[in-house]
């Protein structure tokens, strides 16, 4: 199949030490974790180029993510779904509820995870016909700016020299702006407000589908600018020209043989002890999450999906609990564990100004837009990552988020005036850092409002 090798090809430059590489550029640190993830990607290709009667017994060896907020767990993940723009989705194990209580139930991750593949395959099938569309829509404009001449026997003859004349301006934008009246097709549904059960919330949405199926749109005539109307044309010839159902075909086998969903703060439904209560709807999650990680088929508004080959990532800080507490069978089905280091002053530093989303690169950007030029010294860099350092003792330590809520507090004036300070030159020293923030990190009740 055309769409296994295209996945193949774009794994197999990516190696364990690519994948490192890659990750590198963005997450400082954490070199357990992205070993382990590196791994597991990379036997994602190596089990399509096993012959097929193995490859369905090979499943992927789902990790564990131990340590605290903001060192990096959710970003890794994030990261390597893009590297191989596989379907992600990042879900939260507290916002589920077994079965019988009021909640999302815990197979509306993998039909997200469906959607996010679906509108991915889409969105590459249509970006593939676009040129096509292109000139499909504007043969449609070029209709409404020079209609058709009906001659004797119901013929329609079309001034081909005016069409051409008129194209070329199209083209170049000369038209962009002129305002003409277009037909569209009006297909919105009615709107259905249902009580759905778990396991239904989508019956929403396919009886909006089935509704936009069997009853025909109106037509209406808007009045718009030609770019805009250029632009819906576009997409609406884009979604003529693919094929819906293959569409739905490739995004289910892109969400079963490579989506990724990661399941955040796994820790908050680990029960130590049985007891009455709450601790009886963590564990039924525990329970109801245990067949969707071993492998079963949930049945989605695009077709019936097996989750076997799905690779399952959790996370959690487990400060209160520990794997251990989490059921056996759920425990068995995340073989394996990494362990993520807390941050140092130094990892702070560098996450500050290493990674190609730096913090700081982000400002000194941001503030050239406004015509400013902007400069962190190494004394400032060292800091702002003390006070960040000492924010996280003193309140509560969110890891490197708290980067952001020191920056954005120092940065404040300067983005404030940024329009009135066009052509100057801001140098941000440990001295001003100190200025701004020094009182607000030794007023702890103040801190724990602004940091």
């Amino acid at each position: 199949m055309t769409k296994i090798k295209t996945f193949s090809r774009s794994l197999e430059e990516l190696t364990p030490k690519a994948i490192v590489e890659e990750l590198n550029k963005y997450i400082v640190g954490q070199d357990e974790a992205k070993k382990a993830v590196a791994i597991a990607l990379r036997n994602r290709w190596r089990r399509q180029r096993l012959p097929e009667h193995i490859r369905d017994e090979v499943a992927p060896k789902n990790i564990m993510m131990i340590g605290p907020t903001g060192v990096g767990k959710t970003e890794i993940a994030r990261r390597i779904a893009q590297l191989i723009k596989a379907p992600f989705v990042k879900v939260e194990a507290t916002k589920f509820t077994e079965i019988g209580y009021v909640g999302r139930d815990v197979e509306s991750m993998v039909r997200e995870l469906v959607e996010v593949s679906y509108q991915m395959v889409k969105s590459e099938k249509m970006q593939a016909v676009r040129e096509t569309a292109r000139r499909l829509a504007e043969e449609r404009i070029l209709d409404y700016l020079v209609p058709p001449q009906l001659t004797f026997g119901s013929r329609e003859v079309k001034d081909i020299g005016k069409r051409e004349s008129l194209r070329e301006r199209l083209k170049s934008g000369e038209l962009d702006e002129k305002v003409i009246e277009v037909e569209m097709q009006d297909r919105s549904a009615p709107f259905i407000g249902i009580a759905a059960p778990p396991g239904l919330e989508d019956i929403e949405e396919q009886l909006k589908n089935l509704l936009q199926n069997a009853i025909p749109g109106n037509k209406r005539r808007r009045k718009l600018k030609v770019k805009e109307a250029l632009s819906i044309f576009e997409q609406e010839e884009a979604e003529k020209l693919i094929d819906l159902e293959e569409v739905s075909r490739e995004a289910i086998y892109r969400a079963e043989n490579f989506g990724i969903i990661f399941i955040d703060e796994i820790d908050k439904i680990a029960v130590k002890t049985p007891s009455a209560g709450p601790s009886v709807s963590r564990e039924g999650v525990q329970r109801d999450l245990l067949p969707i990680v071993e492998g079963s088929t949930v049945r989605t508004k695009y077709g019936p999906v097996k989750t076997d080959h799905i690779l399952f990532i959790s996370a959690g800080a487990f400060h209160m609990s520990k794997p251990s507490d989490l059921i056996p069978e759920l425990q068995g089905r995340f073989p394996i564990r990494v362990e993520l280091k807390p941050l140092t002053k130094e990892d702070l530093m560098r996450i500050l100004t290493e990674p190609r989303n730096a913090i700081v690169k982000q400002y000194i950007e941001l503030m050239k837009t406004e015509g400013v030029e902007l400069e962190f010294t190494d004394d400032a860099i060292e800091e702002i990552a003390n006070i960040s350092i000492l924010a996280n003792e003193k309140l509560e330590n969110i890891g490197a988020r708290r980067l952001y809520t020191v920056v954005e507090k120092l940065m404040e004036d300067i983005s404030f005036n940024a329009p009135d300070l066009k052509g100057q030159r801001i140098i941000i020293d440990a001295k001003f850092v100190r200025a701004k923030l020094e009182n607000i990190v030794k007023d702890v009740d103040l801190s724990r409002y602004i940091l």
